[in-house]
């Protein structure tokens, strides 16, 4: 869905930045700012910044920074259609109407019915656990040591020993069966007809990551079979792409999650203060988990269960986290089964201990590799390695695999070297390596060139924000065109023409980049930093030492495209090389 310019710019401005901020982050006025500590890393001090004036925010610890749009993005993890559908509904900004093709809107139709439908169900199951028919279910709960913030928290439930007794509430709020049976609820059969799909179950709400309730888990209470039954797989739920628990552990601010197998391992975390524990949902973790992880960190703590399968799950889980570009470690749960049981018997200090004892990924599965061979014997440790050597060839790059081989040398005792030639010849057998070309030396450098340039870029449209005494100084050698990357001219042309215009509102520029990494890319433009900048002089010489920088690069860029036929272009040239001369005797002052 498009929106205006018109209607991205009211939203922006009827949320003042640090009303929404307030709400997120305890700010105090200092100056002209607001400071209060970062919601983006851990820091004791405050260097988070925001600016009423400016409508933009700033992180001097770790370069976080943008506008209204670009905090509820990055803190929520929205897209920027979600962020601005957000801040609309806060600001009381009506937004157009989808326009839907008959087919896409029934099927966003049915889609928001399966919503209310689930989220209808988990408020039915939630009242039947409070009432005298759950108190079987309840009494099971708080003998798992759950307390009634938890339990609420959670949105834990009961769905009665009737199996009709859902179904026939939902028809009384006007549903029918095939919307029932869509949203995952309700089964059929010749014999009984239609009938609820859990009874007589504990219930476990599972929630996307907006909070909004898409499937359901059930715990039998009694010998019933089986022992936990998930929803089926519906058009709001895909088991292999969520995560149990999620909605809640990515606003832990952890930089890394803890991966469960049960919702009870979950619960009994998030109860015990480990607010960044997730479990899937009764499958094996996939390359959609990873993914879905990989949004909000790049490390991961496996917390299976200490038995076999849960040992095998481990194994299989790390590779795919690796794939996805997520280092995994993996805690033991012994002398316990799981997490729920570790954390009742030992508690909350001797998990954390676990949690700092936690094995490397790779060398947890190296131990368990272990296993198949007899490592007394030189066939045995021979073959082992063989299998390490092929495990090691599949890091991508040099400098981890370096890595890897050392630490597998200095733990089994073996020569780096020896092990290094293993490695490389594994991978030439098994076609995982090709020869190496060595880049030229004039190729690296010239990359090195160019993203020194495209930093002055930035650097320059930092200070243009900071400094807007510096327009009327630059703006006779400095244009738009002179900024080589596509998104640095676009941003300048826009701030070009507000200066002529006399309102400038870098809050307002970052409006036209909707999509995710273009946003944060513009934000950034606006709060470059060189922190060993200290006075007013220094920052003077390094703003024009910046200004002849990117009027140079545009002139080198500039003449390797010319046409030697274009006599209007190599005019042009000249003139610009005129004018870099004059910027030499440029003196830039600031206030």
């Amino acid at each position: 869905m498009y929106y205006s310019d018109e209607i991205v710019e009211e939203v922006r401005s009827r949320n003042d930045i640090v009303d929404v901020i307030s709400g997120y982050v305890k700010l105090q006025k200092k100056g002209n700012s607001y400071f209060g500590l970062c919601p983006f890393h851990n820091e004791k001090s405050p260097s988070f910044s925001v600016s009423r004036d400016k409508q933009m925010y700033y992180c001097f610890g770790c370069g976080a920074g943008g506008n209204v749009f670009t905090f509820i993005m990055e803190y929520e993890n929205y897209s920027f259609l979600e962020a601005l559908k957000f801040l609309a509904a806060r600001a009381g900004v009506e937004l157009p109407e989808e326009e839907y093709s008959k087919e896409a809107k029934e099927r966003a139709d049915l889609r928001s019915t399966l919503l209310e439908i689930n989220k209808l169900a988990a408020k039915y199951f939630y009242v039947q656990l409070k009432s005298q028919n759950g108190k079987n279910a309840y009494d099971y709960l708080k003998r798992r040591e759950l307390s009634d913030e938890t339990i609420v928290g959670f949105g834990l439930g009961y769905s009665n020993k009737y199996s009709n007794d859902l179904y026939k509430y939902l028809r009384s709020k006007g549903y029918n069966d095939e919307q029932i049976m869509k949203a995952g609820l309700a089964n059929v059969d010749e014999k009984s007809g239609i009938y609820d799909k859990f009874w007589n179950r504990v219930m476990f709400p599972i929630m996307d990551v907006n909070n909004r309730v898409i499937g359901f888990g059930g715990r039998v209470m009694g010998d019933g079979k089986p022992k936990y039954l998930n929803s089926p797989e519906t058009m709001i739920f895909d088991k292999s792409r969520n995560l149990y628990g999620l909605n809640r552990a990515r606003t832990s601010r952890k930089s890394y999650y803890l991966v469960c197998e049960g919702y009870m391992d979950v619960i009994s975390l998030h109860q015990a203060g480990f607010t960044n524990a997730v479990a899937t949902l009764g499958t094996a973790l996939t390359a959609g988990h990873a993914a879905l992880i990989k949004r909000y960190v790049s490390e991961v703590y496996l917390t299976y269960d200490s038995d076999e399968a849960g040992t095998k799950a481990a194994l299989r889980a790390v590779p795919i986290l690796r794939d996805a570009g997520i280092s995994a470690k993996v805690i033991r749960m012994d002398p316990y089964k799981d997490p729920d049981e570790f954390i009742k018997n030992l508690g909350r200090e001797a998990f954390e201990e676990r949690i700092s004892k936690a094995r490397n990924g790779f060398m947890f599965r190296l131990e368990m590799l272990e296993k198949d061979y007899d490592m007394q014997s030189p066939e045995g440790k021979t073959e082992f390695l063989r299998t390490a050597a092929k495990w090691l060839a599949e890091f991508e790059e040099e400098i981890e695999r370096t890595n890897y081989i050392e630490a597998v040398a200095r733990t089994y005792n073996v020569s780096y070297e020896e092990l290094r030639k293993l490695v490389v010849k594994v991978a030439v057998q098994t076609g995982m390596a090709t020869p190496a070309n060595k880049p030229k030396v004039t190729a690296a450098r010239e990359g090195q060139k160019e993203d020194g340039h495209i930093k002055s870029q930035r650097l320059l449209l930092t200070w243009l924000i900071d400094h807007k005494e510096l327009f009327s100084q630059i703006s006779r050698y400095i244009t738009p065109e002179d900024f080589t990357k596509d998104l640095y001219r676009k941003v300048a042309t826009l701030l070009f023409e507000q200066y002529e215009k006399g309102e400038v509102n870098p809050a307002q520029i970052m409006n036209y980049f909707t999509e995710e990494e273009e946003h944060r890319e513009a934000a950034s433009l606006f709060h470059t930093r060189i922190k060993e900048l200290t006075t007013k002089q220094e920052e003077e010489k390094a703003i024009k030492e910046t200004i002849i920088r990117v009027k140079s690069y545009s002139i080198e860029e500039a003449t390797r495209k010319l046409a030697p036929t274009d006599i209007q272009g190599l005019q042009q040239l000249m003139n610009a090389k005129k004018a870099l001369q004059d910027l030499q005797q440029l003196h830039i002052s600031i206030d």
